[in-house]
């Protein structure tokens, strides 16, 4: 192919797999683009970023900087939800090449009539593209340049910042080279800042002994809102399958009355679209739904695609689920594990396109309901092209619903998904206790390719992980943990009223918890209210009220000498809002150390004074070196300092 351009446009950041998938924002963020645009010899060289959204006529361009050694860069904000897609374009810049030219050599003393005249041509094209007082102008500084008698003034105008300004403002884009569209998809801001609390309806009855009800549930409502949560995710609501339904424990044998687990889905009750009878009926769960957007908050779903051995599909759809050699259901295993309760969907079954249009069903129903957030279980146990067509479809005409992939799995399995299109996903923050864990896993979130796509979703614990750490902590790990999940991620979860009431008691030598909500319904009383609930209450306002903690990726490590000791800044866009953050990570004694200010990122230097206000304890410090005491007992495990630079 013959291709006249003489610019290359490469290394377009930011992009994931050479642009097979698209890149993640909310609306009212920046993308920040950068290229490699570079020409043969030493021709000036122009770059253009254009941007479109999926709805717009025409895109809208934006000059790029050139920031040295071929390297330019520009940066367009997301205004609208949906795609957008963006692209570069660079070109040899004849005009300004003529006038550097000759700007050189009429400082050399060179005689420049005969350039004065090859510049005409760029000044016709003035006379052309500009407005009409531009245009008179371009006209006038033709017939100087063509003015024997004028040579002194033409040479002037032919280097003056006008002219420049001009050939800047209507390029000509001569043989213009184009790179490949790029796509940015674009989510409303909770996918960036939410606040999800976890419990399972049916433990919500107030008499000991029996099944919860959505009507139970939402006298649940003023205190998780009193808490400052946005989200409430509920475990699956549908009828629970009978035929080898789980026990106490995990136990295979279930006794008389047994509940069964939420997740083997389907019964003679009916299945995905179905509502479990003890929960109320589709008017109960409708009206729950509007009680928890009055108070501020949405209910998200659970989306778990698989069944149990009695789901009304394995009689009606046979096709869609795989037997053995001897005729018998294949039911779920991950070796050793069995999973005789649920059977999984045989993704590679002939009719695989009748089972993916149902399961899109299923979503689109409980759309209808008013539910835009789903917590998908196992998504990397189906395929991944299966989640980006599902997704796809649901977003095209609902942009608001948001999927949270549930995969405490492989990092790259964890990453393909949120490449192909899921809005949040669960990470490792379970797991990093230690100082160097945290801070090495935030690094990866924040300072790789994954801060383009991958959005973290902090959970301390989960109905499924009783991770050893807390199995046994007392007061202060239970804080602590909340506290980094809090500030560290826009987006964290608990599972509850576990967590904050501190139920650590586990499976012997598993990350499990010994009676467990999963197999059976267990009685709370939801008036205690304790130390943690409170400042469960306070961090997550302290969140609602600051933009800095609204995101992860803006976030940096301090300097402390001390291992059981966390510190890092975090600041929101325009750095109205900037925090530091400590933790004593040692549930038992008191830390202390030397924090290190990033005097650079805050824009001051050693000796200026800022006053430290701790949004805790509501105490005000006085701090003017770039090396701080800091002291904090279990008791009240951490400080946000809110930083408010002195001016005069």
């Amino acid at each position: 192919m013959f291709r006249q351009e003489r610019v290359v446009i490469d290394n377009i950041k930011p992009q994931l797999s050479c642009g097979e998938f698209f890149i993640k924002r909310v609306v009212g963020e920046m993308v920040v683009v950068t290229a490699d645009v570079l020409g043969d010899g030493h021709d000036l060289i122009q770059a253009e970023l254009l941007f479109k959204h999926e709805g717009a006529s025409k895109p809208d361009p934006v000059r790029m900087e050139h920031l040295g050694n071929d390297l330019f860069t520009a940066e367009f904000r997301v205004e609208k939800q949906g795609f957008y897609s963006y692209w570069v374009t660079g070109w040899v810049d004849y005009a300004l090449n003529w006038q550097h030219g000759i700007e050189a050599k009429i400082a050399d003393g060179q005689h420049v009539k005969s350039e004065l005249l090859d510049g005409v041509q760029y000044l016709r094209h003035l006379e052309k593209k500009g407005k009409k007082a531009e245009k008179e102008y371009a006209k006038e500084l033709i017939e100087l340049f063509e003015d024997e008698g004028a040579y002194l003034a033409a040479t002037e105008a032919a280097i003056s910042e006008e002219l420049h300004n001009l050939f800047l403002e209507y390029p000509q884009r001569l043989f213009m080279a184009k790179s490949g569209e790029l796509r940015v998809y674009v989510d409303r801001q909770k996918a960036n800042f939410s606040t999800w609390y976890e419990f399972f309806p049916r433990s919500t009855a107030v008499e000991p002994g029996k099944h919860g009800t959505f009507r139970d549930s939402e006298k649940l409502l003023p205190r998780i809102q009193a808490m400052g949560f946005d989200t409430i995710y509920l475990p699956p609501i549908h009828p629970i399958g009978e035929v080898n339904r789980k026990g106490k424990n995990n136990t295979t044998d279930a006794q008389e009355g047994d509940s069964g687990v939420p997740w083997g889905i389907g019964s003679r009750h009916g299945g995905h679209k179905a509502i479990h009878p003890e929960l109320g009926t589709e008017e109960d769960f409708k009206h729950f739904i509007k009680e928890a957007n009055k108070r501020g908050m949405e209910v998200a779903m659970d989306l778990a695609f698989q069944a149990a051995p009695d789901h009304p599909y394995v009689s009606s759809n046979p096709e869609w689920f795989r037997k053995r050699p001897d005729g018998t259901m294949q039911y779920a295993e991950n070796p050793p594990k069995k999973y005789q309760d649920i059977v999984n969907f045989y993704f590679e079954t002939e009719a695989y396109q009748e089972l993916w249009q149902e399961l899109l069903d299923v979503t689109l129903k409980w759309v209808g309901f008013g539910i835009n957030i789903f917590r998908v279980d196992n998504p990397h146990t189906k395929p991944y092209y299966f989640w980006q067509w599902l997704i796809d479809e649901v977003k095209k005409k609902h942009p608001d619903v948001l999927f949270l992939a549930e995969a405490f799995s492989r990092p790259r399995v964890m990453q393909q998904l949120a490449k192909q299109g899921f809005s949040q996903s669960y990470t490792y923050f379970t797991w990093r206790v230690s100082k160097h864990d945290i801070t090495s896993y935030m690094v990866e979130l924040t300072q790789s390719e994954m801060k383009e796509y991958y959005r973290p979703n902090f959970w301390p614990n989960t109905p499924d992980i009783n991770p050893y750490h807390l199995q046994g902590a007392n007061e202060a790990m239970h804080i602590a943990r909340y506290v980094l999940a809090a500030t560290l991620s826009g987006n964290i979860g608990i599972y509850g009223p576990v967590f904050e009431y501190m139920e650590t008691d586990a499976m012997p030598g598993k990350e499990e918890y010994l009676n467990s909500e999963k197999y059976e319904v267990r009685h709370w009383d939801w008036s205690i209210q304790n130390k943690l609930t409170h400042l469960i209450s306070r961090i997550n306002q302290y969140r609602k009220d600051h933009p800095a903690l609204q995101q992860t990726n803006n976030i940096q490590f301090c300097h402390i000498e001390n291992d059981h000791l966390i510190a890092y800044h975090k600041w929101n866009e325009d750095r109205s809002n900037e925090l530091l953050i400590i933790v004593n990570l040692d549930p038992y004694y008191t830390q202390t150390g030397f924090v290190q200010l990033p005097l650079e990122a805050l824009g001051i230097s050693a000796g200026d004074e800022l006053l430290m206000h701790d949004l805790v304890t509501d105490n005000g410090y006085y701090w003017r070196d770039e090396w701080n005491y800091v002291e904090l007992h279990p008791a009240l495990p951490f400080h946000i300092f809110q930083i408010v630079k002195q001016h005069g």
